[in-house]
């Protein structure tokens, strides 16, 4: 009976490091997890709606995104003003810091002319 029990012990010990191997990889967020844990963070902060993310990148530090956010409904939606903020989270999705980068309204495009005038 004594040695049954040594059995199951052994048999629990030999799987907690299995466990404790796959739990650290699913500790790591999917891109998926940090886009949208990103945009919450900075809706949050921030108290502007998230509207897209057009840059993401993973770097040394974490990740590093762009996210375009709606600053001043206006009417018509066209005359509204958009904000780009670039925001960088550590490893685990955290966000670490964000800073507006450009702030344009929503029915312009990017001049793109020769010379940058």
């Amino acid at each position: 009976m004594s040695n049954t029990k040594n059995t199951s012990d052994t048999q629990n010990s030999q799987q907690t490091p299995k466990r404790a191997e796959s739990d650290t990889a699913d500790d790591r967020p999917s891109p998926m997890q940090v886009l949208r844990e990103a945009r919450t963070q900075l809706a949050e902060l921030t108290g502007m709606a998230a509207e897209t993310v057009s840059s993401f990148e993973q770097t040394e530090d974490g990740w590093s995104l762009e996210i375009e956010v709606l600053e001043l409904a206006r009417v018509p939606d066209t005359m509204s003003l958009m904000a780009s903020y670039q925001v960088d989270l550590d490893p685990e999705g955290q966000l670490t810091g964000y800073r507006r980068v450009r702030r344009y309204e929503r029915g312009r495009s990017d001049a793109h002319r020769p010379g940058g005038r």
